[in-house]
């Protein structure tokens, strides 16, 4: 069962310029999630889902208003101690594989642990066990150019889950890849929710992905839209 709620937006207002022209993308914005669920954030190109997801991932800071993280007030951090709490407490996967062509996929989740206070050896072992969970044991030698884009993309989410994060931040994470490879994606992510407790919020412009969530959100001009709450059918169903 959820503890309290993890994510607390309050008047969340965000607004860049461009051209002369302010956009407003989020729009006084209200939301409560439950720690341990599955969100899907979903709605139309512009509507703040990315930015949402930026915002709470500590990427970037709100205009005005709240957002609480596990009772932490993230506009009470200043820079460094943001950096400090977004490497312990969220992992993020984005639609772009984002990993150094020259490492191997054992290297390439090892780098997120460089600044961490474990030795060579430990860090070496987090990186393998956050492989294996993936489905890569056979193929953390491999660099990314040796391995299918379906396989880059488990080893992206590797490197989002081997510091243990609380929160999984996903950014389109099926947006690239075939069928079949999506696929085994969301059975993974359902897998992470379920299995380890890890809360996990998604933006996703594909409704077939968006089934896999307890929780779909739509967004509309940086507004909430309706919450659709149901239970989800499985990624394998």
């Amino acid at each position: 069962m959820a503890e309290a709620a993890l994510i607390q937006l309050k008047d969340l207002t965000k607004t860049y310029t461009r051209g002369g022209e302010t956009l407003r993308v989020l729009d006084q914005l209200a939301l409560t999630m439950e720690r341990g669920g599955f969100y899907a954030l979903m709605g139309p190109s512009g509507s703040g889902k990315t930015t949402r997801l930026n915002l709470i991932g500590g990427i970037d800071r709100a205009d005005h208003g709240e957002i609480r993280i596990g009772g932490i007030d993230l506009a009470h951090l200043n820079n460094a101690e943001l950096a400090r709490w977004r490497a312990a407490s969220v992992g993020f996967v984005f639609q772009g594989f984002n990993l150094m062509p020259v490492l191997t996929a054992l290297e390439n989740v090892e780098l997120q642990l460089l600044l961490t206070d474990l030795t060579r050896a430990q860090r070496r072992e987090h990186a393998s066990y956050a492989l294996e969970l993936v489905g890569l044991a056979d193929r953390m030698h491999h660099k990314p150019g040796q391995l299918s884009g379906g396989q880059e993309k488990r080893v992206a989410i590797a490197r989002a889950i081997v510091t243990d994060p609380t929160l999984i931040l996903a950014d389109e994470p099926t947006g690239d890849l075939d069928r079949k490879s999506a696929q085994a994606v969301l059975e993974l992510l359902t897998k992470l929710n379920r299995e380890l407790g890890k809360t996990i919020l998604m933006v996703t412009h594909d409704p077939a992905a968006a089934e896999v969530a307890r929780t779909i959100v739509h967004l509309d001009k940086g507004r909430l839209g309706r919450i659709e709450t149901r239970s989800p059918a499985g990624a394998g169903g």
